[in-house]
């Protein structure tokens, strides 16, 4: 060993023994893996909250059973909010009639029954976009009006009884027809993956279903709003008709279907009577579910037995059958990946359907209504849909007294080769469709939405822009408490380097959730002096020692939180909690049906680091910056721009027109071609964009870093997406200085040239 060598060992050393850790701090001595346990901390206390959320749902409702009308009233907000959720907001075409699907090579009648002639139809849901499936249409007066809802991998026809696949005692849109009913069937977008992605570029496993589902989240609509607004403008269909010959309108559903029923007849309270089969049950674990049911901010206000309450005193029936068995996505192959990889359907045990219709019955007791809701069991709950007791119940709920005829014969199919794949195809066509209409028409939207902030004087500007921040924070990322623990810091030293000391510490932020990462402080802090801060963040699967390691210099990051302590800053590299692939990813499972996300999390840790750091006696508190790559690139649009406490944020390879990234059916650049369902945002593109995000830093400087080569985006989106921050700073704000973009001619990396310059320029400190 040469003697430089030991000499630096016998330093280091001697350093331990004293000052092995930070003034203030007690002793770190947590092992082992502290990112591993990190996310699992926030996983167990979202299991917690979730556990604990049918206790807590009674703050959201104040029901009054006084009267049918006080009671409706009472819920009103409650059944809008659930509007908001499922995403069924947008005004509805008007239904006139239903359209037969005639061409010159066939006719409209597809089929024949004892009884009834079953039509090919379609109606308009939106401008332009139409539901299709089946009308079994009754040659005498029908007795009532169904919508009869297939799960998602039934077709219309298999339900009616035209196609095999199904028991007969399971084709209840047949059984309902043959009893006198007019019943629509929609077609359901289906569980298959075969157009899922982009054609040329790349496909995907992704059912169809999330696919749809997740564009559709970040323009605030749902697959779940979508298929629910086709029931109910066959529903405005039927009240139309009911102004000439009157007859009880009801829902009945299966599986997907089942679950589009509930939702349905929760909404709207022109449907009398209700069939839910294979769907009702404990909803808490919905995050276990596929993910295009993922549904933000439900569980916390409903459970199956709320949406039972907004039917209620409405006649409802719940048919405890074997559910659909969905394992998982398609299988992933060479050509084909990119599914959340992740979520089951499994029939629950009776029990469990049990216990939550019993739930639902306090509701309609309290309503004197108790008859009005029915339990039944087929085989014991894994049996068949659509059993006779099931349609009984149903056709009694909806006022039609009569016993149940036996079944007919099978129907006839008088178009065999009615192609019911173009049919999906063009339902799959025209949901996405609409979505990208949305996407379209988001810049106007969140034009509209930041009409409200006026710049006019800083004074102005500081009071308006707390609404932007707060809103942002609750109804997009979710809002945790703020930190509720001491923070407990513990540190000890790792590095002991000729220009800084670096530290390994840790924050406590809430019971079991802490914050965690590595302090480099210079060594020629005078005694008194306060020096500026550099919070260095690292990217996805990364750590710390990332960026603060000496010893480590990535491709990604080059040393920079060391570069910066070697130039006089003070630096920090937090440890985020996007670590651990799908570990982490489950974050935003458990967390979005409690309105909560990843950044929920990753702002309350920063709020506490940001609180110590201020505190330390060496530091300015008034000169701390944020500079971030990748997915720390994502948290320097969404943590500095919320939290006062920093002073600048730089967004390295991240920033991006962020609605494109999520939604685009036309890009290689898209986030739906990848696995990773961690991007997307309930009704971000309606509210917000990565230049609205850069504009709140104002008039706190902000910077993006861009390599010519990185893969995230092209550079013609980024350039676009921050010109619009460039012109709000300078016209806006009139503080041109203040905004700034350095393109280099390098991948995705810290290049470190102008983003070193803007640190020391903004932070005062001399290069």
């Amino acid at each position: 060993m040469s003697i430089l060598r030991t000499l630096t060992v016998i330093a280091f050393t001697c350093a331990l023994g004293a000052q092995e850790r930070l003034p203030n701090t007690a002793a770190l001595t947590l092992e082992g893996d502290l990112a591993a346990r990190m996310v699992d901390g926030i996983n167990t206390y979202l299991i917690h909250e979730t556990d604990a959320a049918p206790e807590r749902r009674a703050r959201f409702w104040k029901r009054d059973y006084s009267s049918p009308g006080a009671y409706e009233q009472s819920i009103s907000s409650n059944r809008e909010r659930l509007r908001r959720i499922i995403g069924a907001t947008d005004p509805r075409a008007a239904v006139t009639s239903l359209m037969l699907d005639v061409t010159t090579a066939h006719d409209s009648v597809v089929g024949k029954g004892t009884g009834y002639r079953i039509h090919a139809v379609r109606w308009p849901v939106f401008d332009g976009i139409f539901a299709e499936g089946l009308l079994l249409e009754p040659e005498r007066t029908p007795v009532a009006r169904i919508v009869a809802i297939p799960d998602a991998d039934w077709s219309p026809e298999m339900l009616a009884g035209l196609r095999p696949g199904l028991f007969a005692s399971a084709q209840f849109a047949r059984r309902l027809a043959e009893n006198g009913c007019l019943v629509v069937v929609p077609t359901i977008i289906d569980r298959k993956d075969t157009w899922s992605g982009i054609p040329g570029t790349r496909m995907t496993n992704m059912p169809h279903r999330e696919w749809i589902y997740r564009m559709a989240y970040q323009t605030g609509r749902h697959i779940v709003g979508y298929e629910a607004q086709a029931v109910l403008a066959a529903v405005d269909w039927f009240a139309r008709e009911n102004t000439r010959v009157a007859a009880p309108i009801a829902v009945a559903g299966y599986g997907e279907g089942g679950l589009v029923a509930l939702y349905s007849a929760a909404l709207d309270t022109r449907i009398r009577a209700t069939l839910v089969s294979g769907y009702f049950q404990p909803r808490e674990q919905l995050w276990s579910e596929p993910v295009y049911r993922d549904l933000w901010s439900l569980v916390r206000e409903f459970g199956d037995a709320e949406l039972a309450s907004l039917i209620a005193p409405r006649s409802l029936v719940v048919e405890a059958a074997k559910t659909p068995e969905v394992t998982g996505p398609p299988a992933m192959t060479t050509e084909r990946r990119g599914a959340t990889p992740n979520g089951a359907i499994h029939t629950p045990a009776i029990d469990s359907v049990r216990s939550e219709v019993q739930r639902a019955r306090t509701f309609y007791t309290s309503l004197k209504a108790s008859d009005k809701l029915q339990l039944v069991e087929s085989g014991a709950g894994r049996g068949e849909p659509g059993s006779e007791q099931a349609l009984i119940a149903l056709l009694r709920g909806a006022g039609v007294n009569k016993a149940l005829a036996p079944p007919g014969q099978v129907p006839s199919n008088l178009q065999p080769e009615y192609d019911t794949t173009a049919r999906m195809k063009r339902q799959f066509d025209g949901w996405v469709e609409h979505t990208q209409r949305l996407v379209r028409r988001s810049p106007a939207r969140r034009q509209e939405f930041w009409s409200r902030l006026d710049t006019s004087s800083p004074e102005r500007w500081k009071e308006t822009s707390q609404f932007f921040r707060n809103y942002i924070w609750d109804e997009v990322i979710g809002r945790m408490p703020d930190p509720n623990v001491p923070a407990n810091a513990r540190s000890r030293l790792i590095f002991y380097e000729p220009k800084f000391k670096g530290y390994e510490v840790v924050l406590d932020v809430w019971p079991g959730i802490f914050a965690q990462g590595i302090l480099l402080v210079p060594k020629n802090i005078k005694p008194g002096e306060r020096r500026p801060v550099v919070v260095c963040q690292h990217g996805l699967e990364g750590r710390p020692t990332d960026v603060a390691d000496p010893k480590v210099d990535s491709h990604y990051y080059h040393r920079y939180a060391v570069r910066l302590a070697e130039e006089g800053f003070v630096t920090f590299a937090p440890q985020n909690p996007y670590i651990g692939e799908d570990r982490f990813r489950m974050i935003q499972r458990r967390g979005h049906p409690l309105k909560l996300a990843l950044f929920s999390f990753i702002l309350g840790q920063h709020q506490r680091v940001l609180e110590w750091l201020a505190a330390q006696p060496f530091v300015d508190p008034q000169r701390i910056g944020f500079y971030g790559l990748s997915y720390g690139g994502k948290t320097a649009v969404r943590v500095p721009p919320l939290l006062s406490g920093y002073a600048l944020s730089i967004c390295s390879a991240d920033f991006n027109e962020w609605v494109w990234k999520n939604t685009s059916i036309d890009s290689k650049y898209s986030y739906l071609l990848t696995p990773e369902y961690d991007m997307i945002e309930f009704d971000f593109a309606n509210v917000v964009n990565y230049s609205d995000l850069g504009n709140l830093m104002a008039p706190r400087p902000f910077m993006v870093e861009r390599g010519h080569h990185d893969g995230v985006a092209p550079d013609d989106w980024v350039a676009y997406e921050f010109s619009h921050t460039r012109n709000f700073f300078a016209t806006r704000m009139n503080l041109p200085d203040r905004a700034e973009i350095e393109f280099f001619n390098g991948p995705h990396t810290i290049n470190g040239d102008g983003t070193f310059k803007f640190l020391r320029r903004h932070l005062k400190w001399p290069e």
